[in-house]
């Protein structure tokens, strides 16, 4: 027979489960008129604001491209192996280090020249045709100068060395992020200082940013005309060109939208 204790106790406990269910029955039916309302109306006030940081280049980034013509590949490789080593032994004797050179492309292809059509003394014509006469080979080397006052000795050493093909010269920003936080601070002081004067003239007071987002420009690098250069590497003269890196602007654009009470 079962104790009349264990009966007591099961019966209590079916009690309180039976109230505790009709209690989150109740609650669940009244949050159903709450479905897709907000808890609470909340008044805001949204802002726009713009700032702009100045930065000084520090880094110098172009490539220089050799190229060889011989009869055979192994020779136009030979040829051009020569000089490209001969321009990475300058451009490492002017300080670069090995991290910031890299091998950005390596082409072999068959080099073609056309033959004019041949007519012999009885007007029967040979017509023309392309030739293979020999074989090229290119070798494109990016360099990053991180001491920009050695920039221009570094074309010159490279000139010096009839390699002709010196292009893509760009300066840029190592650490842009120090520069986008500066612009990125400013922008949000001026949409501060709208919130402020919006919110005096509606008669209300700011409580706290509700939302934020930001649209920043990030620092392009400034293209560089190697015209000069590339005259003087002609010349053969080992005249360091003067280099100029002039500014970069960094602009920042938020959005903050203020809760108003």
């Amino acid at each position: 027979m079962i104790p009349q204790k264990f009966w007591s106790t099961a019966i209590g406990a079916l009690a309180l489960l039976t109230v505790l269910l009709l209690v989150l029955s109740i609650k669940e039916i009244k949050m159903i008129g709450y479905v897709g309302k907000s808890d609470q109306i909340v008044n805001t006030i949204s802002v726009d604001g713009t700032g702009d940081a100045m930065a000084v280049p520090d880094i110098a980034t172009f490539s220089f491209t050799v190229n060889k013509t011989a009869a055979t590949v192994v020779e136009a490789q030979k040829q051009a192996t020569d000089q490209a080593n001969a321009a990475l032994k300058a451009v490492r004797d002017g300080g670069v280090a090995d991290k910031d050179i890299r091998t950005t492309s390596y082409n072999i292809n068959p080099h073609y020249e056309y033959q004019s059509s041949v007519c012999s003394a009885n007007g029967n014509c040979r017509p023309g045709k392309s030739v293979l006469t020999g074989y090229d080979v290119s070798q494109t080397t990016e360099v990053k100068v991180r001491d920009l006052g050695k920039a221009g000795a570094l074309f010159a050493s490279i000139g010096s060395l009839n390699v002709e093909n010196v292009n893509s010269l760009s300066f840029s920003v190592d650490k842009p992020e120090s520069i986008q936080a500066k612009a990125r601070g400013i922008a949000i002081t001026n949409a501060e200082a709208k919130a402020r004067e919006l919110a005096s003239q509606l008669g209300v007071s700011i409580v706290r940013v509700i939302s934020f987002s930001e649209n920043g420009s990030s620092p392009r690098p400034l293209m560089y005309a190697m015209d000069t250069s590339n005259k003087m590497m002609a010349t053969g003269a080992a005249v360091a060109p003067e280099i100029s890196v002039g500014e970069q602007k960094i602009t920042s654009s938020v959005s903050i939208t203020y809760e108003i009470k």
